[in-house]
């Protein structure tokens, strides 16, 4: 009865999977639409539509990626099962509804496919919308009125801006020599007189301080900090969830396939076939060996120093064997983990990658939320964590972390310690990582702060 009961419930589950798969792309289309209706006045989720700030367009770009993700997802899946499962039942579906100025409800009958195809249509209509649109289109700065110079940015209200966008916004306007860059070479003939146009009469730093002192006489300006925290607000909300995502669901991945998944095939085939080996490599047979020796001579000194009774040699082999096979048993679950850690390993990889290739835009957010609080560092932090960083993994004590953290892994996925790979890992990679982090001081640090650069290698000597 239990088993009719189960694969009742699973035929019940497997029919109504083209329905289930349809009212979650229908409720994702409706999300949008509702976001569209509230922030964006019924118009496409887009910056060129909506008076918003970087972080708040980044984090209702990501809600549509999303939902229009989540589309896709169960369309193809409706698409997939309605080959095999009957979509409609053609029966028609009885709704109670109120009945104006009346107390009671009125039976209201409606048509079960005509339901479908207007899920369909809001479906269809929310995909064609965002087809061909740019959600994520480049902020530029314009360069308008070159006879005075005067710059323009793109349509985007931001009052208060971070350190970290000055600075971004400086290395987009200037050049290598403090020029003002334009987006296109202008012709050798007119490139001095272009670039004389184009340079302010007063310094940057003078202009921003009085940008600064209009925007703090402006009676909106309470109404901007107010909206710029709640951006930012919002924006390190989900950094931060995303960043305890990509911790969280590759860790439970891993748990949950090596205890429900992969586990149990793991343990039927191992025991399953006769001749399966206890010890995964010969590193294991030996330790095994060492512990049972020790077990043996223990047993011994013990009864010589008469902490134990006097034990014939038939007895004290006994034991021994009662020990071998704990061992044994031991040995043989650590060889059946160390196998189920290979494929939960790599399951728990392709959940990490799959969280990065489908939240792009929340990787974006991640890059952006850490670029602030890098660029918001004094000189001493930088250089503090630089340090850190370059003594921690290519340091002089570097090699013995190295060492502990292979062999922890080869123990982990069941290999044998090479000692030789070991070696030759730390001899090269700490190299090229030192390489990859004196590079990156020379190209990139070097030129965004430099005063960083000389802090760094006052403390390094």
């Amino acid at each position: 009865m239990q088993n009719s009961g189960f694969f009742r419930s699973a035929q019940r589950w497997v029919s109504r999977t083209p329905e289930r798969a349809l009212n979650q792309a229908y409720e994702a289309a409706q999300m949008i639409k509702a976001i569209e209706r509230e922030y964006f006045s019924g118009n496409p989720i887009s910056p060129r539509y909506g008076n918003y700030g970087d972080s708040a367009i980044a984090y209702f770009q990501s809600e549509l990626k999303k939902y229009l993700n989540l589309i896709k997802v169960r369309m193809a899946v409706f698409r997939a099962s309605r080959s095999v499962v009957r979509v409609t039942d053609p029966r028609m579906t009885e709704v109670q509804l109120p009945m104006a100025g009346a107390d009671d409800l009125a039976v209201s009958v409606i048509d079960q496919q005509a339901m479908v195809f207007r899920k369909l249509q809001l479906i269809d209509e929310v995909l064609a919308r965002y087809a061909n649109l740019d959600t994520n289109p480049e902020r530029v700065i314009t360069l308008a009125n070159g006879a005075n110079g005067s710059l323009e940015p793109a349509p985007s209200a931001q009052v208060l801006r971070s350190r970290a966008d000055q600075v971004r916004e400086d290395q987009l306007l200037t050049g290598p020599n403090g020029a003002i860059a334009a987006s296109s070479p202008p012709a050798d003939g007119t490139r001095a007189a272009g670039l004389s146009d184009r340079v302010n009469v007063l310094p940057r730093s003078i202009l921003r301080t009085v940008d600064r002192i209009r925007q703090d006489l402006d009676p909106n300006a309470e109404q901007e900090v107010i909206k710029e925290f709640r951006n930012s607000k919002a924006k390190t909300t989900a950094a931060i969830r995303f960043v305890l995502l990509l911790v969280i669901v590759p860790l439970l991945t891993q748990q949950f396939t090596k205890a429900f998944i992969v586990g149990p095939i793991v343990d039927r085939v191992r025991a399953g076939g006769e001749e399966v080996e206890v010890f995964l490599n010969p590193e294991m047979e030996e330790e095994a060996l060492h512990e049972l020796q020790q077990f043996e001579e223990r047993l011994r000194f013990e009864v010589l120093i008469g902490k134990v009774p006097a034990l014939s040699e038939l007895n004290i082999e006994e034991r021994v064997r009662d020990k071998a096979a704990e061992v044994e048993e031991e040995y043989r679950d650590r060889s059946a983990s160390a196998v189920k850690n290979v494929f939960s390993d790599i399951l728990a990889a392709i959940a990490f990658a799959l969280l990065l290739i489908y939240r792009k835009q929340d990787v974006a957010n991640i890059k952006a939320f850490m670029d602030e609080i890098v660029y918001g560092l004094s000189d001493s932090a930088k250089a503090f964590i630089i340090i850190l960083f370059t003594d921690t993994f290519v340091g002089f004590h570097s090699p013995h972390g190295w060492e502990i953290l292979l062999e922890g892994l080869s123990r982990h996925l069941g290999l044998p310690a090479n000692r030789d790979f070991i070696f030759l890992f730390i001899a090269t990679f700490p190299v090229i990582l030192d390489t990859i982090f004196k590079y990156w001081i020379f190209r990139y640090l070097n030129r965004i702060s430099p005063s960083a650069v000389a802090t760094y290698k006052n403390m390094n000597e």
